[in-house]
């Protein structure tokens, strides 16, 4: 049977770990490094490796120029010990930090300003969050962390004041990430436990009533979905590492027509008009892996000539895992897993794609969140 290369999927394989708790009472020291200035705080969150129970959470501090790693703990001793097992996403809203921590099935909450925790409530096998009005949205895969699970996901709904549960809605299969535009919360769907019946499909929500209206069909294992301020939305295919490399499509909300965008993309954010991507796709026929750097115009929609790293310095990269770009200075960020279970690396890139400075980070560097004044 076909594997997807889904990383959740492939440390599932390697491992075959419990899942674990905040239980470990072994508090790891922080470390602090200066950096060159920046312009723009933010936090990174560290996956860790499933089972280890080893998400970290590092910080750049503006004001100092320190880039501190592991700062949970430190901040919060009387909480937790650690802050849980594979953290899956982490945004800011409404001077609230939400890190989802994905295999420890809960969403920790805490004050965006020092990382100091407020509360956390519980979602199993949670995945990703979004946000509208007063309210949150968590993706959830509904079951255990398990291969070859067939049941469909969930999006639930809390408030952002006590965190209680509203509303629910079934779901494709494996959902993941999601984006509200125009009133509706559209959400990829993966069937990413199921290698060889993937989902392919967009499920549309109407927030009024907190119902399926309808599924968009795209491609097979969907992952990032993001929409640009033109009500366009952005989604990327894992494929299924045989035969099918990762794909970009665009999806027109008003209309719902898909349009292919001939990149690999792995992962991507959007600021402004532009799209950066990077494409990490290994293939299990060949055993290779196939790296690529691409800008997006997305006015137009197509793929602008060269990489958004232009010195050559991306070849210090070894596995490409998340990417943020700086609202304010357009300086880009690319983290680097390396082997996936020990410290990896975090690279920044001025505007103009040429190296600044580079630093180690937790293990499996992943999602950033800019703190913006």
């Amino acid at each position: 049977m076909k594997t997807t290369l889904n990383y959740l999927s492939l440390s599932l394989l390697i491992l075959s770990a419990a899942i674990s708790c905040r239980k470990d009472p072994t508090i790891i020291p922080p470390e602090i490094e200066k950096l060159p200035q920046q312009t723009t705080g933010f936090y990174l969150l560290n996956e860790g490796t499933m089972g280890r129970n080893n998400a970290t959470l590092d910080y750049y501090d503006v004001e100092t120029s320190e880039y501190r790693r592991n700062i949970f703990p430190e901040i919060n001793p009387s909480v937790v010990n650690r802050l849980g097992d594979v953290g899956n996403d982490l945004k800011i809203y409404g001077g609230k930090l939400y890190a989802v921590m994905n295999c420890s099935n809960l969403v920790e909450v805490m004050n965006a300003r020092d990382a100091k925790h407020i509360t956390k409530f519980d979602v199993l096998n949670c995945r990703y969050v979004t946000f509208h009005g007063d309210k949150v949205y968590v993706s959830s895969y509904a079951g255990p962390v398990e291969l070859g699970d067939k049941r469909l996901g969930l999006i639930l709904e809390f408030d952002t004041v006590n965190f209680t549960e509203k509303r629910r809605v079934t779901v494709g299969y494996q959902p993941e990430e999601m984006a509200i535009v125009n009133g509706k919360l559209y959400v990829a769907n993966s069937g990413g436990y199921t290698a060889n019946d993937y989902d392919r499909t967009v499920s549309v929500i109407d927030l009024a009533t907190f119902e399926e209206i309808r599924k968009i069909e795209v491609d097979i294992n969907l992952h990032h979905l993001k929409a640009d301020g033109y009500g366009n939305l952005y989604v990327s295919s894992r494929g299924d590492h045989y035969e099918q490399s990762s794909q970009l499509y665009v999806i027109d909300t008003k209309t719902e027509m898909i349009k292919q965008i001939n990149v690999n993309a792995s992962n991507f954010c959007i600021v402004g008009d532009t799209a950066y991507v990077y494409g990490t796709d290994f293939n299990f026929a060949t055993g290779k892996t196939t790296i690529s750097y691409h800008l997006i115009d997305i006015k137009t929609q197509t793929v602008l000539p060269g990489k958004f790293i232009t010195d050559g310095t991306e070849a210090l990269i070894e596995r490409p895992y998340g990417i943020a770009v700086d609202p304010v200075s357009y300086d880009v960020y690319i983290t680097d897993a390396r082997n996936y279970i020990s410290s990896g690396m975090l690279y920044c890139f001025d505007k103009n794609g040429e190296y600044k400075w580079s630093v180690t980070t937790g293990d499996t560097p992943a999602h950033i969140a800019f703190v913006m004044k």
